[in-house]
């Protein structure tokens, strides 16, 4: 296991419906340099994962969202899927959460779908991002400047597009966090 991430503690945020390997991968990088992770979800004991065309794994839920402060963390990661994030958005304890973060200036690493939940956040105008495609719109009318690249960096927030690019968002995402706090 790695140091690079000793002494952090990061936070993952999903609801029913998140990409397996989203999750799975970014978790595994975390844990391989050093990290604490939690995940979190409004969900209270376990959350189902959506695994390419089908439903996957459930997975042990560490806090449920109700109890969760961005506070305690030093990052966060958002996993895509379709279903996940558009529930997520909806919840204002996971905007409300994910906004502490962005206030914070304490990294963010979001894939795929997963900077839908981003937008309600208010915090996107002028920040350069990355999505799964269909998502371009939505991020530029939120005031995002849309990049088609494997991995998108902004003072902290790294973005991904698909599953295909989580080598180089879970690299990203680990230096990232090891960095620390970002100033807008």
């Amino acid at each position: 296991m790695g140091t690079q991430l000793q002494d952090k503690k990061v936070a993952i945020l999903v609801a029913n419906g998140f990409e397996e390997v989203e999750l799975t991968a970014p978790l595994e990088a975390l844990k391989n340099a050093g990290a604490k992770v939690d995940i979190i979800s409004p969900e209270k004991e376990k959350v189902k994962a959506w695994a390419e065309k089908d439903w996957g794994k459930d997975y042990p839920v560490d806090k449920n969202l109700a109890e969760a402060n961005a506070q305690d963390y030093d990052a966060l990661v958002l996993p895509g899927g379709v279903l996940n994030p558009d529930q997520l958005r909806i919840n204002q304890q996971a905007v409300t959460f994910v906004g502490g973060f962005f206030e914070d200036g304490k990294p963010i690493a979001a894939i795929c779908h997963g900077p839908w939940t981003l937008i309600e956040t208010g915090e996107l105008n002028g920040r350069r991002v990355t999505s799964y495609p269909s998502l371009k719109t939505d991020l530029e009318n939120a005031g995002a400047v849309w990049s088609d690249e494997e991995v998108v960096t902004d003072h902290g927030l790294v973005t991904s597009r698909t599953p295909k690019d989580l080598p180089a968002f879970c690299k990203k995402m680990v230096e990232e966090i090891a960095e620390g706090e970002h100033v807008v």
